[in-house]
């Protein structure tokens, strides 16, 4: 199954020309469509060429894209996206250093290790990590309840991956918060890493605030709404590294069945497959990003905001068969084998309060998802899956 490809060049083009205040128009005449568009040489693509249309007829189609935007969030947790300023070469740049910085010691890495900051900025080492379908009796009870094809692969164990945090954008000079917002950790030995890491991350997540733009137009809502919210928020750059040399075992896994705590997170493409999601209607598809494109996934906060009307996405990182077939090919070619995840973690401002906006503020929405700080809801997450000491 390929999920579409959504151009933001059009939304991009039309939100250069707008003034500050102005928004596209919100009301649609009927729902979401399902947004599933499958197609084998790489996804449908939605966008581009319909700019050149007469301007009715170009804010149509631009709504149209929002609402498919919404409409695949809702019903697959992912979305793939083709952003002009994201390239190929710029994945490329960052994967090629990290598998440079998984690639070391493992006594160099842990210079880099934060326990007392929550594992919020530096070095995870793998073996930390708990994957919540290891902790969460509810979450075990769902996976049993799924068909046997669709279950996800059960962990023997914390998770086989380290990663990296690296802070984006500024941070308020004040907050409730502060083990969540602490200063970077710049290791030794790669003397272009902040410019790396700083040109990648912001790129990145100037895309997902474009797309949080189209999302919330999607919903029905004020276009600023959720960007609002994302303002000097404790967005990470949080590449993982999973060592293939020592864990090439076919249902390996290295990040088991999980839904992920922030807002929006969104990958670069990874060189070795295993990334595995969960539609809504049970079923357990593979995901496929095509060269230069990005893949986002909808985070808890994002659930939290849309009062369960976009739920997280559940997924999974295993070794599969696809994962073996590039293991042998980057062998055979002499090439890394550390699986590096080009992943940023959007985030909303720890200090702001997430509670179900707009029209999604019902009394069952409100009672499920009720008002907490967006810093405590993320404490509590990571508490469970041994990322924060008591």
């Amino acid at each position: 199954m390929e999920l579409p490809v959504i151009d933001l060049e059009p939304f991009l083009k039309w939100r250069a020309a707008q003034s500050c205040e102005s928004e596209l128009p919100i009301s649609f005449s009927d729902g979401y469509d399902n947004g599933i568009v499958e197609n084998g040489g790489g996804g449908a693509e939605i966008g581009s060429p319909q700019l050149e249309l007469g301007e009715g007829d170009g804010l149509v189609l631009l709504r149209e894209s929002c609402a498919r935007v919404a409409a695949c969030l809702r019903e697959t947790g992912a979305l793939v996206i083709r952003h002009p300023c994201c390239s190929t070469e710029d994945n490329d740049r960052f994967l090629d250093m990290m598998e440079r910085y998984f690639g070391q010691a493992s006594d160099l890495k842990l210079k880099q290790e934060r326990p007392e900051l929550h594992y919020q900025v530096g070095v995870t080492p793998e073996g930390v990590e708990v994957p919540r379908c290891s902790v969460d009796l509810k979450l075990q009870e769902h996976m049993k309840s799924l068909p046997e094809h669709a279950r996800p692969i059960i962990p023997a164990g914390p998770d086989r991956k380290w990663r990296y945090m690296w802070r984006i954008g500024p941070r308020p000079s004040t907050t409730r918060f502060q083990e969540l917002n602490a200063e970077p950790v710049i290791p030794e030995g790669l003397p272009e890493w902040v410019d790396v890491m700083d040109g990648w991350g912001h790129k990145m997540i100037a895309a997902v605030e474009v797309v949080a733009e189209m999302v919330a137009i999607g919903f029905g809502l004020p276009k600023t709404a959720f960007t609002s919210l994302m303002k000097q928020g404790p967005h990470l750059l949080a590449p993982t590294g999973s060592d293939l040399s020592k864990y090439a075992d076919l249902n390996n896994v290295f990040a088991g069945y999980h839904y992920d705590l922030n807002f929006l997170t969104i990958h670069g493409r990874s060189r070795f497959p295993g990334l595995f999601i969960w539609l809504k209607d049970g079923r357990k598809v593979p995901v496929k990003v095509p060269e230069g494109c990005l893949l986002l996934q909808a985070g808890k906060q994002l659930e939290w905001l849309t009062g369960g009307e976009c739920a997280a996405g559940m997924h999974e990182v295993v070794v599969s068969a696809s994962t073996l077939k590039a293991v042998e090919a980057s062998q055979k070619a002499g090439k890394s084998l550390w699986r590096v995840s080009s992943t940023m973690f959007a985030h909303i401002a720890s200090d702001a309060l997430l509670k179900p906006l707009g029209h999604f503020a019902t009394e069952a929405a409100s009672n499920k998802y009720p008002p907490i700080y967006a810093g405590e809801y993320v404490e509590a997450e990571l508490s469970t899956i041994n990322l924060k000491n008591s």
